[in-house]
């Protein structure tokens, strides 16, 4: 049984209470202390900086050649806080009712409760690091709406919320180097996560500039490393976004719990060609004024502005009339696909919906409607062509972030002891479905409010004698990496990575995608375990491993997707319910919404590695999930 180390006594006070119990670390002997930092987006950023305030020795990893360039980044509408700022009736505890129900009853209560609790911290602590949010008349921060929530708490900047907020952690990261709190690391993968005695105490990297294989030690690591949607191939995530190192994780111990639960993001620019290597979000805000519509008729091509009102379906609008054009992120998703499937979608493609902004420009006026959004409009004109502020946007949904990712428990710790799992990277805060603005906010919770004081706790109550790299395990760990890195370059076979890749992603996507079934999720773990077999047989990687190979990196991290997008399939098909994003077609309504079992998988799926290189095989654990303050029932939007 997994013990997710929950505190005793009510949900408001658990997490005081934890605090107040944690083991302190006395600030003279900080110092003594080395924590490894994996990541430099939100969360390891973040965490980075606090725990380096605080006196710790941090070392942290950059897989790119900056910290800033951290695929956090790219989130554009959002973060959530219970600011109640509009007084139109938020809190603490409607944040957290709104985000166990956006997840399907399929998160942690005492987890997203705390993440609910501290987002109002967050909000002050980015103001005094002097991100730009937007401001209203009165100078006070300006909130607009997101899906899943019938009250405005997401706080913006434009449509560059996620790089205004990582330059404020990176601007703070950036002291601490400065001070010598912090060593940097750029360009390093982290490829394989070193325990002696079952204890995590150190990594091994590779160099991406010269190839070296490095051996770091520390007395904790925290995994700050994002999701992977880019399983997927196609994926709003950056192209260098990978699962490696989370994945080599669980190789080494670390549960990985429900994978099967990935969100497909409603509002993305549609696929435009055969060899497009990636997707463009288009933010969720965009649905605070722009209205979703096709055609009521089947094969209606006529352009849309020719397309009378009388014969236009806002079908969210109509399915939905509480929430509208902001119902959650699956279900407007689901509802665009359903369209589709119907023949009635659009574009050259069909393979898309309208987002229109005419109703809002005519309300508003062209000048205020580009206040909010002019970076997008302009991003998506200069993507497709086309002028939105005259021509509706085509939208269609695709893959974006992974609610699934490594188990810890409520201190942030995978299995293995001394592996601590920040934002995107672990499982604990979603649920089946991440409402929008809340990725930013876990990210920032975990890292400036959460691991402070868990991280304390776990040194404060483990015997960690001090390792060096000379250490047989740090020896064994770099053999085995050297030699998986030296076979993928001795194959020598005729077909291309990336042609893996794109096979693995359109398996993934036709039967792990928006829709699952018993046959189709069958059929993907057949296919991708041939496709697996024939990429450690066939695959052509040039160059060397002793400098910058790029076509290696790839490589290595399409090994991994080959046996992650596996393990995705098995969860799903284990999960006999439809939940969130996770659709099964056997498990749903007469109106085609998901259809728990509370009764049988009421539950987190924490999947432990049980195989042997290159052939992989996987036992499942659960965790129980108990509703005790919120009642579990059917979710419902209309």
């Amino acid at each position: 049984m997994l013990d997710a180390k929950i505190p005793n006594g009510p949900i408001k006070s658990k997490w005081e209470q934890h605090r107040f119990n944690c083991k302190r670390v006395n600030p003279a002997n900080r110092r003594k202390y080395d924590i490894l930092v994996v990541g430099t987006g939100l969360a390891g950023a973040s965490a980075a900086a606090s725990l380096a305030e605080m006196g710790y020795k941090v070392k942290s990893f950059c897989i790119q050649d900056s910290a800033r360039r951290a695929h956090s980044i790219a989130a554009q509408g959002g973060i959530n806080a219970a600011k109640n700022y509009p007084n139109d009736g938020d809190s603490v505890w409607n944040l957290f009712y709104d985000t166990v129900k956006g997840g399907d009853y399929r998160s942690r209560e005492s987890n997203v409760y705390r993440l609910s609790e501290v987002s109002n911290n967050i909000i002050d602590q980015c103001v005094a690091q002097g991100v730009p949010f937007a401001r209203e008349y009165g100078g006070m921060l300006d909130n607009r709406s997101f899906g899943g929530a019938q009250v405005s708490r997401t706080f913006y900047a434009k449509g560059q919320t996620g790089q205004q907020l990582l330059i404020g952690a990176y601007q703070a990261l950036s002291r601490q180097i400065g001070k010598g709190n912090v060593e940097m690391f750029h360009r390093r993968e982290m490829l394989d996560l070193v325990t002696v005695d079952g204890v995590a105490r150190g990594i091994t990297t590779r160099n991406l500039v010269n190839g070296e294989i490095e051996s770091h030690s520390g007395h904790a690591v925290l995994l700050c490393t994002g999701g992977y949607g880019n399983v997927f191939y196609l994926s709003t995530n950056a192209m260098n976004s990978n699962a490696t190192a989370a994945y080599r994780c669980t190789k080494k111990g670390a549960y990985f719990a429900n994978p099967c639960y990935t969100q497909i993001h409603p509002t993305c620019i549609p696929v435009s060609g055969e060899y497009q290597s990636k997707l463009t979000l288009m933010s969720e805000s965009l649905r605070n004024d722009g209205r979703i519509w096709v055609p009521k008729n089947k094969g209606d091509n006529r352009p849309p502005l020719e397309i009378p009102e009388e014969e236009r379906d806002y079908y969210l609008e109509r399915i939905y009339p509480s929430f509208g054009n902001l119902v959650p992120r699956d279900v407007a998703s689901r509802q665009a696909k359903f369209r589709v499937d119907e023949g009635r979608g659009v574009g050259k493609t069909g393979i898309a919906v309208y987002l229109d902004f005419s109703d809002a420009i005519a309300r508003l006026g062209k000048k205020a409607v580009s206040a909010k959004y002019s970076n997008l409009f302009e991003m998506y004109e200069k993507i497709t062509g086309e002028d939105p502020y005259t021509v509706p946007m085509k939208i269609y949904p695709a893959v974006h972030y992974t609610m699934g990712g490594l188990w810890v428990d409520y201190n942030l710790q995978s299995t293995v002891p001394g592996l601590h799992v920040l934002g995107e990277a672990n499982f604990s805060d979603h649920g089946a479905n991440r409402l929008g603005a809340s990725a930013l906010m876990q990210g920032l919770a975990d890292g400036y409010f959460v691991i402070p004081y868990t991280l304390g706790n776990y040194i404060g109550s483990s015997d960690l004698p001090e390792i060096s790299t000379d250490h047989e395990a740090f020896k064994l760990s770099r053999k085995e990496v050297e030699e998986s890195l030296s076979k993928l370059l001795n194959i020598k076979g005729e077909k291309l990575v990336d042609e893996y890749h794109r096979d693995l992603g359109a398996i993934m996507w036709e039967r792990v995608g928006m829709s699952r079934n018993e046959e189709g999720l069958k059929k993907a773990i057949t296919e991708i375990s041939a496709l697996r077999e024939d990429f450690w047989k066939n695959v052509k990687i040039s160059g060397e491993g002793t400098h910058l190979n790029a076509e290696l990196e790839k490589a290595a991290r399409v090994a991994d997707f080959l046996e992650l997008g596996e393990l995705m399939a098995r969860d799903a098909l284990e999960r006999k319910e439809s939940c969130g994003g996770h659709f099964r077609e056997e498990h749903q309504s007469q109106d085609n919404e998901a259809k728990r079992d509370d009764e049988n998988f009421c539950h987190v799926a924490a999947w432990e590695y049980t195989g042997s290189k290159n052939n992989p095989s996987w036992s499942r654990h659960t965790e129980k999930l108990d509703f005790e303050s919120v009642k579990l029932v059917t979710r419902s939007y209309k």
